[in-house]
């Protein structure tokens, strides 16, 4: 019994059956390509990833034995990675397959440029890859490129490339960058840098280590409103443009009363407008021709509330203003000698006035004497000087009203230099038209134009 026993426990006798379990993956079912029908500026990458969906109901990344394809025309794309490059301006089919699975998504490439500002007689863009492009007048080093020489073509600024606004005024350029601090450029007879001295910058200089959220560049003066809210101005203060209640230059930021709810701003040659987060605009400095708004043409020199309405836009042109009321009327006061008001007279107005009945007015910009706007359907509208076709009308005729450009209803960004436009299209085009005498087109030439002209 024991010996029996003893063989049993001992593994004597027949051998064990043994037992092997095989364990089946689940089937896959559908793919899925993320990010979904993407939009990138030209000359940027978009990377794709994809995600398999499975017969017992779950879902995995797939990073093994996936296979990317695309014609190629708009965007290539590496088989291996899904990594896509833009090529040109369009859409672009992009497939990926696993096995026998297969889906698209489309990638659409749109144009580089995403803000523009047009000073005096130069130009700055802003690309979506955080880089800024400049041309035009550069004696004072407006352009910012490390040179005091005019260039009639588009040129990179700089190697930098967390550029996140930027505001030129007529012979002076500041910008924030991503981390919100301030830098500037340029002309600094009056203190428009910001930098404590009156010398010249070729180059972007640090202004400060605050944090800045909104900028505006006048035609020798600057206001910026601080990431807390605050108002701060600093450069030319002849006319009380900077609001602090005198007519001295500052050469360094200094602030503007105690509020803390700035939004906006904007700077003409020598006003200053500006809003307030309940809606509140308010207008200080040269009021010779009513452009502050405030009624009585004498100068002002502290912010003082305009009207009591509420607002959503301003902008200061050379000695005219325009604003849009939160019900999307646009409304217009100061000197109107060219018709830069667009009431169809040419007589000066010392407060706020409705232009035409409609309101669907979207964006607004001013320039020396021409004023636009875009209406919310994407329709663009321009009145006032056109002695060098900054109207865009194809003509050189003076226009007392909104004149609409072209059928196009596509515009996004609008910007009016002294004599010049700029502008972009939802699609990310650069479009420009306007004196050219310094190359502040930046198409390689010095010719004006009077129509709206694309920029590769």
């Amino acid at each position: 019994m024991f010996l029996s026993l003893c063989l049993a426990a001992c593994g004597g006798g027949k051998d064990s059956a043994s037992t092997t379990t095989t364990t089946t993956a689940p089937a896959l079912v559908s793919i899925s390509i993320s990010p979904a029908n993407p939009t990138i500026a030209l000359g940027l990458t978009q990377q794709f990833t994809v995600t398999g969906s499975y017969a017992d109901g779950s879902s995995a990344a797939i990073t093994k034995d996936l296979v990317w394809s695309s014609p190629g025309a708009v965007a290539s794309i590496v088989q291996t990675t899904g990594l896509a490059t833009s090529k040109t301006l369009g859409t672009e089919t992009i497939t990926a397959t696993s096995g026998k699975i297969s889906n698209t998504t489309k990638l659409v490439v749109q144009g580089p440029y995403v803000a523009v500002t047009a000073g005096g007689s130069h130009s700055l863009v802003l690309k979506a890859n955080g880089s800024v492009i400049s041309s035009g007048l550069n004696r004072t080093g407006q352009l910012g490129n490390g040179t005091a020489n005019d260039q009639s073509a588009m040129a990179a600024m700089g190697t930098v490339n967390t550029w996140a606004q930027i505001a030129a005024g007529e012979f002076h350029t500041v910008a924030l960058r991503t981390d919100a601090s301030l830098w500037s450029w340029g002309f600094n007879q009056n203190g428009q840098l910001g930098d404590a001295s009156f010398v010249d910058k070729l180059n972007p200089t640090k202004i400060g280590t605050a944090s800045w959220i909104a900028i505006a560049a006048g035609k020798s003066h600057t206001v910026g409103i601080k990431k807390d809210g605050t108002l701060w101005a600093w450069g030319r203060n002849f006319y009380a443009q900077l609001g602090d209640g005198t007519v001295i230059d500052r050469v360094e930021p200094v602030q503007i009363g105690i509020a803390k709810n700035w939004t906006s701003v904007a700077a003409g040659a020598g006003h200053t407008l500006a809003r307030r987060a309940d809606g509140t605009i308010w207008g200080w400095g040269s009021n010779l021709n009513g452009q502050v708004g405030t009624g009585p043409s004498t100068t002002v020199t502290t912010p003082t509330q305009i009207g009591t309405a509420t607002w959503v836009s301003i902008a200061a042109g050379q000695n005219h203003s325009l604003a849009i009321r939160a019900d999307g009327a646009l409304f217009t006061w100061g000197a109107n000698d060219q018709g830069q008001l667009g009431n169809g007279a040419l007589s000066d107005r010392l407060n706020p006035s409705q232009i035409g009945t409609q309101t669907n007015w979207a964006s607004i910009s001013a320039g020396s004497k021409h004023s636009l706007a875009v209406k919310s359907d994407g329709s663009l509208w321009a009145w006032g000087a056109n002695e060098d076709g900054q109207l865009g009308s194809g003509n050189n005729q003076t226009q007392l009203a909104p004149l609409q450009i072209g059928d196009t209803k596509n515009w996004k960004f609008i910007s009016a230099g002294l004599f010049h436009t700029l502008a972009i299209r939802t699609d990310g085009s650069l479009w420009v038209w306007g004196r050219n005498s310094d190359g502040q087109l930046g198409d390689g030439k010095r010719v004006s134009l009077n129509t709206p002209t694309v920029l590769p």
